[in-house]
């Protein structure tokens, strides 16, 4: 085949299933993580109209505490953490550094396998619903009757997949960049991605491990957790901690990533601080290992360990900040068009502050106190995953939509759909932090009538975002064979996947590229100003 053949040219199921090409496995883990998605939404709207009346209503408690339990799990572990690595990272890290492939192209296809067989396992064990909660905290998960082992052998494959993946992107990015690529000329998304891969690498193998003490504990009764077996329910959250705390950047710094490459595009400048930018990555990456305890305040710990803990929360926002200063500074008197991908981006920052600020409040041993467990906490988490990760993935699909597909979106129903998701979303979660300071805990079926207003509020916003959401994919879906074709570069963008025709090459590159220039050079005479 000509390399000037697109990498769709091969059409059915088995040039699919049997592919190398890390354009189809990324593709792929796209399809299959919204897939995810979109489930794990309706599960959510199921809990939204539940939650409508205080009392009793439309289902039992039991149900609700298996729909809370399949929607965590779902949206965590099959959705959001590998959403944006597996799939567009698996799609643009070659691209972005001038390869062909993934270093290892045999095992990218086996990591999908895996993690297809993780998500088919776990499908098989809903036949019977557990009701742990998606942290599947002992010492409840270890006595509980139903398929908690199943379920912790399916996560740990889909660990296992995340683990190959990140090695085989960390080789990738050390050993296939073009020549003239160096540190200081990579696009900022693969330094988000070189952090957001050593992070799988050195965590996934806890989670993993504590699964399988946990189907140890369950099959064979030896005591890692149970009290009355010589066992510590709290080891479970310790390790559980240790590893989702650090993963919590894995769904992020990706998403920081491409608001990187986004914002200077769309702002026609250069990259405000780029090495600032570039090393926060690695900082906020190693600092996440540090961070895990200031979820277990309430848990019991001295208070030696909670200020350690709480000094290093802050301290995480400080790389964080960084970012987020130099992407308003690349803003400022930049000639800004305001096209889909950054309506995202300019989202992400605002919904991402908001998120971060009142994480100050949990990272506090003074104010978690009155508000863990409540619904302020579920407030932060959905300001911080679905404003921050979720708003980057949608600023990246529009941005990269027309180099996937070949074809461009509807800008109007782009935009439209923003809007209803904009306001969606805050209608829908913003209520909770005021729910949360005043008392509402989480998790529960139902609550005092005083909370029914604004419960009733958030459930309203709930169908506002879903109506948005419903509204974007269908412009993913009818764009694909009546979009508009999209040129090569219709953002005139300076980076590598962007010289190469829409949809790209099979191959990616007739002839590997010798990079000469700095990728963010806009508005400035072409030449590599090194992040200068």
């Amino acid at each position: 085949m000509s390399q000037t053949e697109s990498y769709l040219a091969h059409k059915g199921f088995k040039s699919w299933a049997l592919t190398m090409d890390h354009k189809r496995i990324g593709v792929m883990y796209l399809v299959t993580t919204h897939l995810f998605f979109l489930i794990g939404g309706f599960l959510a709207l199921l809990l939204r109209l539940k939650l409508l009346s205080p009392g009793p209503a439309l289902f039992s408690a039991h149900t609700y505490d298996v729909l809370f339990t399949m929607h965590g799990a779902m949206m965590i572990f099959l959705f959001i953490i590998p959403a944006i690595p597996s799939s567009l990272g698996n799609f643009f890290i070659p691209l972005l550094i001038g390869a062909r492939d993934v270093a290892f192209p045999k095992l990218n296809l086996f990591s999908y396998y895996l993690f297809v067989s993780g998500i088919l396992v776990i499908l098989i064990s809903l036949v019977q619903p557990i009701d742990t909660g998606w942290t599947f905290y002992t010492p409840f998960s270890a006595e509980n009757s139903a398929a908690v082992t199943t379920v912790s052998f399916g996560l740990f494959l889909v660990g296992m997949s995340s683990i190959l993946t990140g090695l085989n992107f960390i080789v990738t990015i050390h050993t296939l960049r073009a020549p003239g690529m160096t540190w200081y000329r990579l696009p900022l998304f693969i330094w988000g991605m070189y952090g957001t891969s050593v992070i799988q690498v050195l965590s996934t193998p806890v989670i993993g491990i504590t699964f399988l003490l946990l189907v140890a504990e369950r099959l064979f009764g030896v005591g890692f957790f149970d009290p009355a077996k010589g066992g510590d329910p709290l080891l479970f959250q310790h390790f559980f901690w240790f590893y989702s705390h650090p993963v919590v950047y894995v769904m992020i710094l990706p998403a920081m990533g491409i608001i990187s490459e986004v914002i200077p595009c769309f702002a026609r400048k250069p990259i405000f601080g780029y090495k600032a930018i570039a090393y926060s990555a690695l900082a906020i990456a190693f600092i996440s290992f540090l961070v895990w305890g200031h979820h277990m305040f309430v848990s019991g710990m001295s208070t030696t360990a909670g200020v350690i803990f709480s000094f290093l929360t802050f301290f995480v926002a400080v790389p964080t900040g960084m970012k987020i200063f130099n992407w308003i500074a690349t803003l400022y008197k930049g000639s800004i068009s305001l096209d889909s991908p950054m309506l995202w981006a300019l989202t992400f920052i605002f919904l991402f502050i908001i998120g971060g600020l009142t994480g100050l409040f949990l990272g506090s041993l003074a104010t978690d106190v009155h508000v863990h467990d409540t619904y302020f906490l579920v407030a932060h988490f959905h300001y911080t995953m679905m404003g921050g990760t979720v708003m980057g993935l949608f600023s990246g699909l529009h941005y990269w939509y027309p180099k996937i597909t070949g074809r461009m979106l509807d800008e109007r129903w782009a935009k439209h759909a923003w809007w209803m998701i904009v306001v969606g979303f805050n209608v829908t979660f913003f209520p909770m932090f005021i729910l949360g300071m005043q008392g509402m805990p989480r998790r529960y079926a139902e609550y005092p009538a005083k909370y029914h207003s604004l419960n009733v509020l958030a459930t309203v916003g709930s169908w506002l975002l879903a109506v948005g959401i419903v509204i974007m994919f269908a412009n993913f879906i009818r764009s694909l064979n009546r979009g508009a074709i999209a040129p090569a570069n219709p953002w005139e963008a300076l980076t590598l996947e962007w010289q190469v025709p829409s949809p790209p090459p099979e191959e990616n590159f007739e002839v590997i590229p010798t990079v000469t220039d700095w990728p963010y050079s806009y508005g400035k005479e072409t030449g590599d100003t090194r992040g200068k």
